[in-house]
């Protein structure tokens, strides 16, 4: 095994290990927050009506789809950003009369953002 197959599995494991971190962390926190409100449930089943309950969870799941639609389009626009940034920086590097069409590029991969942000905006106003 040469140096790069070994530097390749090292950041391979690495990679692993931080994305388990990661989910361990968030699955803490989603999970205190259940067990914390799973004692008073049955109080505000009793005390509230049924459609404050279901507006509720009806707020929570747009707030997770609103999340989720801007997170992806921002972390979708970042890796665009990276390729699309690192060519044309060499590109530019090679011949600099290029830079403007290749500021373009990289504007076009950061609307992937506003996208995201646009459909955030859509679902929150449905709610």
């Amino acid at each position: 095994m040469n140096v790069h197959q070994q530097r390749l599995k090292l950041h391979i494991t690495q990679s692993v290990v931080v994305l388990f971190a990661v989910m361990a962390m968030i699955g803490t926190m989603f999970c205190t927050s259940a067990f914390a409100q799973a004692s008073n449930v049955e109080q505000t089943i009793e005390s509230e009506p049924e459609m404050s309950s279901t507006k509720a969870d009806v707020m929570k799941y747009a707030l997770v789809a609103a999340s989720i639609a801007f997170g992806l389009g921002a972390i979708g626009a970042g890796i665009a950003i990276s390729h699309v940034g690192a060519a044309a920086m060499g590109a530019v590097a090679e011949k600099p009369q290029i830079a403007g069409q290749a500021l373009i590029f990289v504007a076009l991969a950061e609307g992937i953002v506003v996208f995201g942000l646009v459909t955030a905006f859509l679902i929150l106003n449905k709610v």
